[in-house]
């Protein structure tokens, strides 16, 4: 009995040798592995933000007829890029003719009952002189040269008038611009109350992009950027970037303005508007686009994507001790434009080493032997 105990006690004995042995070449195995590891200072980086947004030229103007017709000649083409005063639209109605002519006529009947009446008048006014007829008669005169006076008066406002009409007939280009879809055609019956206007003329000298910020990125932009009011702030934004719908960066720099003083209690957000030069005519209004904000990040610690991972809805990497052992911190971030790096706002110090590859074989407690990189080769985004 004493034997077979003394048996399993040194065999017990021998297990855990062999255990102890093997955790030690594990560790050691481990500890001879390098690491490529980066040392971390803080930088200023920009980062940039993006905001679908629809396009409208500078003024949009909408081209419906002044009086009832037919649309009898249309002389641009949808898309035409057209000039203040240049002919559009020609539309026909006997009606306005014919009211010219009649105004016109009344004006020569007027004139003569003017002239009628100014004769009874110079021919009255010796004979009151000489006593020969009343002043009753002069004075009933005067008052019927006054009246045929006042009639001339309305004839001729009422050419006026009819002229007026007659010019609707004709419709010019208010303004530059270019022109939008024509959705009547000739011999259409157009009148000042139709629901579609015979075209639109957009003014696309300049372009205003419409996009919206929610309540939470509006607070944080006031309170980041400089200025006293709410106005000087906005002023103060950084330039925009405009881009296209075929991911095209359209040169020009847009000035940011709030559109809207409200936050919209559908959408929660308020409307701002970026306001591009377009002298190349290249963007149309109408068109959708998104524009791009720039903004500035301060001491904040560039690592690659390579260098985290995340567990339970939380971003981690690993940092090298003195000893060279390695421990998994929490961090929070920003990412980078490209996606491939992390912009660390917290969970990070100056001077602090962090392993950027291989960090799936690693726990905490595990000795490494660090191998410094270049800091530039992984914290540039963009290479």
């Amino acid at each position: 009995m004493k034997r077979a105990l003394l048996k399993i006690c040194i065999a017990s004995a021998i297990l855990v040798s062999c255990s102890h042995e093997k955790q030690g070449n594990m560790m050691r195995g481990e500890a001879s592995k390098e690491y490529e590891v980066i040392t971390v200072t803080p930088k200023s980086v920009t980062i940039h933000q993006d905001f679908p947004a629809t396009i409208e030229g500078q003024r949009v103007i909408e081209i419906r007829p002044m009086i009832n017709g037919y649309l009898k000649e249309i002389y641009v083409n949808e898309g035409d890029r057209v000039k203040k005063g240049q002919l559009l639209f020609k539309i026909s109605n006997p009606q306005y003719e014919q009211n010219v002519i009649t105004a016109k006529a009344k004006i020569n009947s007027a004139t003569a009952d003017v002239n009628s009446a100014s004769l009874e008048v110079e021919k009255v006014r010796p004979l009151v002189d000489k006593g020969i007829v009343s002043t009753y008669r002069l004075k009933s005169a005067e008052l019927t040269l006054d009246t045929r006076q006042a009639a001339l008066e309305q004839a001729k406002a009422d050419l006026s008038n009819a002229e007026t009409n007659l010019s609707y007939t004709i419709i010019r280009s208010p303004e530059d611009g270019m022109i939008g879809t024509i959705p009547y055609k000739n011999g259409a019956l157009v009148s000042s109350n139709n629901t579609k206007a015979l075209t639109t003329l957009s003014d696309i000298r300049n372009v205003f992009a419409y996009f919206s910020r929610n309540e939470k990125q509006l607070l944080d932009m006031l309170s980041e950027t400089k200025g006293d009011t709410p106005e000087e702030k906005i002023s103060n934004l950084p330039q925009a970037t405009l881009v296209l719908a075929n991911d095209y960066e359209y040169p020009e720099k847009g000035k940011v303005e709030l559109a809207s003083g409200l936050i919209s209690t559908q959408t929660g957000s308020a409307t701002f508007k970026a306001i591009f030069p377009n002298r190349s005519g290249l963007i149309r209004s109408g068109s959708s686009a998104t524009v791009r904000l720039p903004e500035m990040l301060d001491s904040v610690y560039v690592i690659p994507q390579s260098a985290t991972y995340e567990l339970q809805n939380k971003s981690f990497i690993y940092l090298v001790g003195q000893d060279n052992k390695v421990t998994a911190v929490t961090f929070t971030s920003l990412p980078s434009d490209d996606g491939k790096y992390y912009y660390v706002t917290s969970g990070l110090k100056n001077g602090d080493r962090v392993v950027v590859e291989g960090i799936s074989s690693l726990r905490t407690g595990v000795q490494i032997i660090p191998k410094e990189e270049n800091a530039l080769s992984y914290n540039s985004p963009g290479k």
